[in-house]
Order: structure tokens, then C-alpha cells, then sequence
């Protein structure tokens, strides 16, 4: 039977997920909180990580190796690049790439360490649920590629960058991180991003301006993917 880990960064990207759920457990391990709660006959693991892709990494590990979970879907907000996507729109990831590590002077590309790759690819089954779920709800989604990094994005020479150098359509700082570790442990995952933010923007006044409302909107959404798994 599927034991669910659902992952958010931040406090605000969980909490409007945790109204879902009644009967709540509170499990205190490694510097964090794991809220342990079953939907149905689902198991299921909650658990925001914190900022980066340390924490993440972290978390998404202790979720899969500590609790058992044998799924994992992270929910959050993310800059977008691609000027499809606006404020509030959802994006879920095909593949992942750490914009931020940088090896170039032996001879690598960005993003690549020896061992490794560019890009980590997410679950094909999962994604399908997930633009399928968006197609009978007539929710606006787009599949596409999500750049992470351990930076708050709010300059346009750097998001030119990562889009010309990945290709990305949106960025954030953990989902590439969470993406290696679930691929690493033969895990499924989901990693779907709402856009609170462009990257070219005044960062500071948008994100906190726009944050609760995406983060809505994410969760809103998975919670109905995670209706489809169950």
C-alpha cells in the first residue's frame, strides 16, 4: 500500500494542506515536525523542509528512509521565466536542474557534477495523473522544465541566464535537490510549483504579496491529484 510523502519548503506552502486532513499526528525528528494523518485508507507523511536544497535533500531522505514513504509529491511556489506563465498559473516539472552548481573549470557543463547529470526527469506516471486531473478540471497547467538553486532569483541577468542555459521555465530552491534524492531511492515524485512571482520583478514585494494565494492554489490542486492516486 502507497504511503504518501507530501513536501512543501515552507510553513505557508503546508499549512492550507494540513486543513485537509483531521486526526493529526505530530512526530518531532531531526530538527523538524513530520505530521503523520491518513486520507481514507491512505497513509500519508506532511512535512515542510525549510528553505534550500540542504534542508530539502534533509527532508525528502528522512520522509522516504525514516517513515517509509514510498511516493513522494512536493507542493509549492516558484518564479516563473517562461512569460506563459503568470501569478497564480501551476507548472509541473518533466526535469530539474541545479542552476546554481557550477564546475565549468574542469570542462563540465553547468549544472553537471561526474557521476550525475544536467537534469533529473520526475515520475511519467504521477505527471500524466497530474495534466490529466488539469485537463477535467480545465485548470490551467504547463509541463516544463524547473531550474533550482540555493539564491532567491530577483535579477534579469541572472534569470537570462538560467533560461538560456537550461531552458527552464520556472525556478525555486528545492526541487531539483528533492528530485535527486527520490531518483537516487527508486522513489516516484511529483513536483508541482504555482507561480507567486516573475523573476524579473521586485522579489521582496511580490513574493510576500502573492505567497499565500499561490501556495493555495498548489495545494488545492494536489490535493485532487492526490484524490486520483488514492
Amino acid at each position: 500500500m502507497t504511503k504518501l510523502a507530501i513536501m512543501g519548503a515552507m510553513e505557508e506552502e503546508i499549512t492550507p494542506l494540513l486543513e485537509y486532513f483531521t486526526d493529526i499526528k505530530k512526530n518531532n525528528y531531526a530538527n523538524n515536525t513530520y505530521y503523520e494523518c491518513r486520507l481514507g485508507d491512505l497513509d500519508v507523511v506532511i512535512a515542510y523542509s525549510k528553505i534550500g536544497k540542504v534542508f530539502s535533500t534533509l527532508t525528502a531522505s528522512t520522509m522516504i528512509q525514516k517513515f517509509g514513504c514510498d511516493t513522494l509529491l512536493f507542493s509549492g511556489v516558484a518564479g516563473g521565466i517562461n512569460p506563459q506563465l503568470k501569478i497564480g498559473d501551476l507548472i509541473v516539472a518533466n526535469k530539474l536542474s541545479q542552476h546554481d552548481l557550477d564546475i565549468t573549470a574542469f570542462g563540465h557543463p553547468y549544472g553537471y557534477v561526474p557521476g550525475g547529470s544536467v537534469y533529473v526527469n520526475t515520475d511519467q506516471k504521477l505527471k500524466d495523473i497530474a495534466l490529466e486531473v488539469a485537463k477535467e478540471s480545465d485548470i490551467k497547467i504547463i509541463e516544463g522544465i524547473i531550474a533550482t538553486g540555493d539564491q532567491f532569483v530577483a535579477n534579469e541577468k541572472r534569470k537570462e541566464f538560467i533560461e538560456s542555459t537550461f531552458q527552464a521555465d520556472a525556478l525555486e530552491m528545492e526541487g531539483a535537490s528533492v528530485a535527486v534524492v527520490c531518483d537516487a531511492l527508486n522513489v516516484p515524485c511529483l513536483i508541482l510549483r504555482a507561480i507567486s512571482d516573475t523573476a524579473d520583478m521586485d522579489a521582496g514585494f511580490n513574493f510576500d504579496e502573492f505567497l499565500e494565494s499561490s501556495a493555495k492554489n498548489s495545494a488545492s490542486f494536489l490535493m485532487k491529484v492526490i484524490e486520483r492516486i488514492k
